[in-house]
């Protein structure tokens, strides 16, 4: 089996990533905020890293620890939804969604991307169906929208970099799932929708080009 890395998993689909890749025999890197998520995980199996996405020092120390690795698997899952309410946006609200959901990717992407180009491997980002930009039906969630949209620019640019030198970009949406964001109507339990992510990204041709899928597989355009 392979090697995988999850940024973002103390909780939700992160979490259940973590949970089914070690279960089918995976070497798992996990990253989390508080030291007892990260003790929490290591007793599941994985390696665990405390990692602030938002602090630029920690950050870059993940890089320095993670120096060398070969990566068949990288997933950016952590994010924010930001307010719930529509209309004029706060400052602290942009900058808090932006800062998680965008200007992380932006930082972590050009570290973990040469070790998913030494495995061959897949750099899969958690975006939304909701980033599109050609699909969108109606404009709530404007924020999280936006920041979705970026971070799949990001992905696409990424792409452009690594995609020839080995590492198939993937822009994520996790289907509509019963976490916190999602809220307890929704359609997916976690267990579904990472069992879909798994097989999609393990059944996912190389690619130098970024791709765009819902977590079955099915494309979703830009």
């Amino acid at each position: 089996m392979g090697t995988a890395l999850i940024v973002g998993a103390s909780r939700g689909i992160g979490h259940e990533l973590v949970r089914q890749y070690l279960a089918e025999g995976w070497r798992v890197i996990a990253t989390a905020r508080k030291k007892e998520d990260c003790d929490m995980l290591a007793e599941m199996g994985a390696e665990p890293h405390k990692l602030d996405v938002t602090n630029v020092e920690a950050v870059a120390g993940l890089g320095w620890k993670l120096d060398g690795e070969h990566l068949d698997v990288a997933i950016l899952n952590a994010g924010v939804y930001g307010p719930k309410s529509e209309g004029f946006p706060m400052q602290s609200d942009f900058d808090a969604v932006m800062h998680t959901n965008v200007l992380a990717a932006m930082r972590l992407l050009p570290i973990i991307a040469p070790m998913v180009c030494l495995a061959r491997g897949k750099l899969a980002v958690m975006s939304s169906r909701m980033g599109s930009l050609s699909s969108r039906t109606h404009p709530n969630g404007t924020l999280y929208r936006a920041s979705k949209a970026a971070l799949n620019s990001v992905l696409i640019d990424t792409a452009l970099t690594f995609g020839a030198r080995g590492a198939t970009c993937v822009a994520l949406h996790p289907g509509w799932v019963r976490t916190d964001m999602g809220g307890s109507g929704a359609d997916l339990s976690v267990e579904e929708s990472a069992r879909g992510i798994r097989k999609t990204l393990a059944s996912l041709p190389p690619s130098d080009q970024a791709v765009y899928r819902d977590y079955d597989g099915t494309p979703i355009p830009w």
